[in-house]
């Protein structure tokens, strides 16, 4: 018994181990048994057109594949399923197992492009630094088959693609060209080496100050020269790619793609000599001096499809042939080489010459086929959708990009049909992209059916990701700081709208489309045959359609188009109806808020989106019109009466940043549910000083452009008024005059500019011109404002009287220091000088303050110089009314002294800028606004009306005019009618009132009258009165004026007038 449990449990563990090794063997057989035809890996795909082995590998290799390699009985017979479904019974060309066995010990990291492929490529990663030299050298193993241009490295700069390149080019003489580019600056193609498919060891150098370049092959100078770009540098914080031109920053150039093989890249940022390059290419090292980037790979960032092996140095290849190197590395065999074959009749590879032609397999990894798709459950689907329809139609290649485009939008639509639900906010990312690649895509050669095709399906998928529903993944990726969102969906729509309506315009077709989240309509029309405006309804079959919602082009905005020249435009409408909803989701900010940064939030979105663009095919430009637009806004119920509703359009700005903006567009009618508005741009005086940019509604904006240009008009008009008194009128020259003239000028040169600036806000450049004059002339106002400041100080507070002319110090300050302020701001700026919507500084980046900073430091200085003036005037009243203490009551002293400072600062105000202190206020109040708006748009009025009007030298001036001419009268009326005079040396004589039997009566002053002080003669020169004797009533009194020594500047009156005949 106890034997036959010894035999039984013998027999139980023989079984148990005999099961383990069989299931292990199985397991091990059947990971040994996965093909490379296995469907969930890898996708295979038949090639009919009859090629040699190599062109037939280079088109695997070119679509990030390789010929299919079969290496086990299992994966013959799947190769042979797959013809045979196809019906295929030729041999067709397929991989050797042996053609990837490499020779020599993998010592360093070598890259292969064996064809010119569309993505392939390699980044270092390196932070680059401004090099005012540089070299780069390499080994490098070009494809003797590969005709025309090779790009073996390209540096970029966001702001410039190609910064430094090396280009090489295979002609039909089966020699290697080569050419260095510098910041756009090309060399003459140098011959290199003959296209032998070796390795060869490239250097290129360059030099910035005197643009020095040379090129090595294998240690010899092949080319050389100067004046390469020269005095510039290579600016830093740029990408370097291998095997790629960058078309774009970072992006692919396919035809210029390389063909071939590159190692050991080396960088310095100096000058190498010719013997440390030969010395590189002999010892394999390369020179340490000035080394900063060394070949490593580490510091390679290489796209997924892009082939990598380890192999020997070849500088150290020397002894072996290039042809065995390059057969056995499998690259380029030769044309009389065996290359293998698949017969689908016997089922056998078979061997035969490389240059046969047949047919072949492709085998493409899915990993290398999905478009370079994000890693998620929603784009596996996406894959195996494309994957399913390829393999019903394998027998061709997709015949371009926009066809592939077709296919890939096909599948994406097909997918959210069936799992939307599994759409995560990295997806949301990649449809974005992959909606703007779209809007770039060539239409040549394509049918219009199938472009159509293309922007139907791009059209239905924005749809679906502005639903509502998406709201939540909106959210996500903007919570990942991304710029992106459901608004930006809006541009993009519009550039496939402006593609499309250039296909459509060939046949003069329209086109309609309605979604359940948008309606879009486009239209060819004759300008000649409308009579009338353009009405635009989103259809009714639109989600939250109102019958309200419209927009119009006036009649009158046609007429103006068709009168600018533009016969036949494409009418573009678009109606966005569920965006309101989709925002209204959003529990973080809306996009609008994301990329408007610091910027106040104009409010809510409270209505749908309509668009209309007109767009003139033939010129390929969209043409600027005002619009009139009535949209529902019942959401306006549901808040308080005080919120108004603000007419806004989403402006694209510069920089890549949009966002909701209210500028030009007013309200027109709103009742409690429905919104009409007007859009077109103006500009208003207040912008100059809202530095913070608060927002005001569109009456308030009316009022405020009101009474700039009604106060603007009235001023200019009185400027040019006040600078002809003082230029015709002979007021004696002084510092103040001149002072005066300049500011005068200054104002009156602001003020135009501002009232023409809104005829520029449409042309950028035109606009940037525009800002920078206003700030030029307005900053020279405040300059010279300044100026009077200063020369008011100097004569009233530090009493300094000389009579030493400062005016080239003041014109310095008056002219030099604005073209110096607006220099420096518009250098510092980059491009953002002026602001989005009127012709003035821009507040999002802070360049407004290169105006609002000086202007608030000079109101500053002028207010100190103003108080104490003020305080000198009162104390000089109060002298005064103690001197009169016997005439006047204490109330009638204070009333002196008040009236005394407020007439100082009323006179003060205009010229010391000091109404400008309102305009700090702006951001803050509506009714600083309003003052500001209004005491500065009339500066030039009160300038004239103190300056001019009320100015004693002006006055004083027409009173010398008004006598002069009295006096020549006179000395007319004298000289026609006879008279008996008696000549004598006295100052002047007049005829007496009474004179007798034609007697003249002579007068004089005693030389005591005639004689004054210095000071008051002095002032009697300046002024130059005409002195006239004086004659008393009674011709018996003294004719001598009493010497009261008290200038008389005039006549004494005399009965019957100063110049009456007896």
């Amino acid at each position: 018994m106890t034997l036959t449990l010894r035999h039984i449990r013998m027999n139980l563990l023989k079984i148990i181990c005999y099961n383990v090794i069989v299931l292990i063997h199985y397991c091990m057989e059947k990971g040994e048994s996965k093909t490379l035809l296995t469907h969930d890996a890898y996708y295979p795909e038949y090639v009919p057109d009859p090629q040699p082995w190599h062109v037939a590998r280079r088109l695997c290799l070119q679509r990030s594949g390789s010929l299919v390699m079969v290496s086990s009985t299992e994966e013959i017979q799947k190769l042979n399923r797959f013809l045979r479904s196809l019906n295929i019974t030729q041999p067709v060309w397929i991989e050797s197992a042996g053609m990837f066995q490499k020779n020599g010990p993998p010592d360093i990291y070598i890259l292969e492009f064996p064809v010119r492929p569309h993505r392939k490529s390699a980044r270092l990663r390196h932070k680059f630094l401004n090099m005012e030299a540089l070299t780069v050298c390499a080994h490098l193993q070009l494809d003797p088959t590969c005709h025309g241009l090779s790009t073996v490295f390209s540096y970029a700069i966001s702001s410039f693609i190609k910064e430094f390149q090396l280009q090489a080019r295979i002609t039909g003489n089966d020699l290697v060209h080569l050419a260095l580019l510098v910041h756009g600056s090309t060399t003459a193609y140098i011959t290199g080496f003959p296209s032998d498919a070796s390795w060869h060891f490239v250097c290129a150098s360059w030099v910035g100050i005197s643009g020095k370049w040379v090129i090595w092959v294998n240690g010899t100078v092949v080319g050389s020269g100067n004046s390469l770009n020269s005095t510039n540098h290579i600016e830093g914080d740029g990408l370097f790619m291998i095997g790629q031109d960058q078309e774009t920053y970072g992006g692919y150039n396919g035809d210029k793609a390389l063909c071939g093989n590159v190692t050991q890249l080396y960088m310095w940022d100096r000058l190498l000599v010719d013997a440390e390059v030969q010395s590189m290419g002999k010892l394999c090292s390369a020179v340490p001096s000035g080394l900063f980037f060394k070949w490593n790979e580490a510091a390679l960032e290489i796209e997924t499809s892009l082939q990598t092996r380890r192999g020997r140095s070849p500088c150290e290849g020397s002894k072996i042939q290039p042809q065995d190197q390059l057969v056995n590395s499998g690259l380029y065999p030769s044309l009389h080489q065996a290359c293998v074959a698949f017969d689908p009749a016997s089922g056998k590879r078979i061997n035969d010459s490389c240059s046969t032609q047949r047919g072949s397999v492709c085998l493409f990894p899915k990993e290398q086929l999905d478009f370079g798709f994000p890693g998620t459950s929603f784009f596996s689907q996406v894959s195996h959708e494309i994957y399913s329809k390829w393999e019903a139609n394998v027998t061709s290649f997709v015949e371009n990009d926009l066809t592939r485009h077709v296919s890939l939008l096909s599948a994406i639509l097909s997918v959210m049909d069936s799992r939307a639900d599994i759409i995560t906010h990295s997806d949301l990312l990649y449809l974005t992209e992959t909606i703007e690649k779209a809007t770039q895509l060539d239409k040549i050669a394509v049918p219009t059916e199938v472009f159509i095709s293309m922007i139907r399906n791009c059209l239905e998928m924005v749809s679906r990701l502005i639903n509502p529903d998406m709201a939540e993944h909106w959210e996500d990726l903007i919570a990942q700081g991304n710029y992106l969102g459901p608004l930006t969906m809006l541009e993009n729509i519009d550039k496939l709208l402006w593609r499309l309506a250039d296909a459509l315009w060939i046949e003069h077709k329209s086109f309609t489309m309605s979604t359940k989240n948008m309606d879009i309509h486009l239209e060819p029309r004759r300008l000649a045959q409308m009579s009338c405006g353009c009405v635009f309804k989103p259809s009714v079959h639109a989600s939250q359609f109102s019958s309200h919602d419209e927009i119009l082009i006036p009649e009158s905005e046609i007429q103006r188009v068709f009168s600018l020249g533009h016969k036949e435009v494409m009418l573009i409408h678009t109606y966005y109806s569920n965006l309101l909803e989709m925002l209204s989701r959003l529990e973080m900010k809306t996009l609008a808020d994301q990329q408007a940064d610091k910027r106040h939030h104009i409010g809510q979105l409270a209505t749908a989106v309509i668009s209309a663009t007109v767009r003139d095919v033939s010129r390929a430009e969209n043409v600027p019109v005002s619009v009139q637009y009535t949209l529902s806004s019942g959401i306006m119920v549901e808040y308080s009466k005080q919120v108004s509703p603000v007419c806004v359009f989403w402006n694209i700005m510069v920089g890549h940043t949009s966002a909701w903006s209210s500028k030009g567009c007013r309200v027109l009618l709103s009742p409690s549910d429905v919104t009409s508005c007007f859009c077109n741009h103006t500009t208003n005086f207040a912008v100059l000083m809202n530095y913070m940019e608060h927002r005001w509604s569109a009456k308030e904006e009316s009022i405020l452009t009101k009474l700039t240009f009604i106060g603007s008009g009235a001023s200019l008009c009185a400027l040019v008024v006040t600078l002809m008194l003082f230029t015709v009128l002979d007021i004696p020259k002084s510092d103040r005059t001149s002072v005066h003239k300049n500011l005068f000028v200054s104002l009156t040169c602001a003020q135009i500019v501002l009232l023409c600036s809104g005829s520029a806000v449409h042309n950028k450049v035109a606009c940037m011109l525009v800002a920078a004059l206003m700030h030029l002339f307005f900053m020279a106002a405040f300059s010279w404002m300044l100026v009077e400041g200063l020369l008011l100080w100097s004569k009233v507070v530090s009493v300094n009287l000389s009579e030493d002319r400062h005016m080239k110090y003041y014109y310095l300050i008056g002219w030099g220091l604005p073209v110096l302020i607006v220099t420096i701001t518009l250098a510092s700026a980059s491009g953002k000088y002026s602001a989005d919507g009127h012709c003035w500084l821009s507040v999002q980046n802070g360049v407004i303050w290169g105006f609002a900073g000086p202007v608030i430091f000079i109101i500053m200085v002028n207010i100190m110089i103003v108080s104490r003036v003020v305080m000198i005037t009162i104390a000089t009243a109060k002298r005064r009314s103690l001197m009169m203490t016997l005439n006047t009551s204490p109330e009638e002293q204070v009333s002196e002294q008040i009236r005394a400072a407020v007439k100082a600062v009323v006179v003060l105000l205009p010229i010391l800028g000091l109404t400008w202190l309102c305009g700090v206020l702006v951001p803050f109040s509506l009714v600083m606004a309003y003052v500001f708006s209004l005491l500065n748009s009339l500066q030039g009025l009160f300038i004239f009306l103190i300056y001019g009007v009320y100015n004693t030298e002006v006055r004083n001036t027409v009173n010398r005019i008004k006598e002069r001419r009295k006096a020549l009268n006179f000395s007319n009326c004298a000289s026609s009618r006879p008279s008996s005079s008696v000549g004598s040396s006295r100052p002047g004589s007049s005829p007496g009132p009474g004179g007798l039997d034609g007697q003249t009566v002579t007068t004089s002053h005693s030389s005591s009258s005639l004689t004054q002080s210095d000071s008051i003669t002095h002032s009697f020169d300046k002024t130059r009165h005409l002195s006239l004797p004086c004659v008393h009533d009674n011709l018996n009194e003294d004719l001598r004026c009493p010497d009261t020594g008290i200038h008389l500047s005039g006549q004494c009156t005399v009965p019957g007038g100063p110049f009456s005949n007896p």
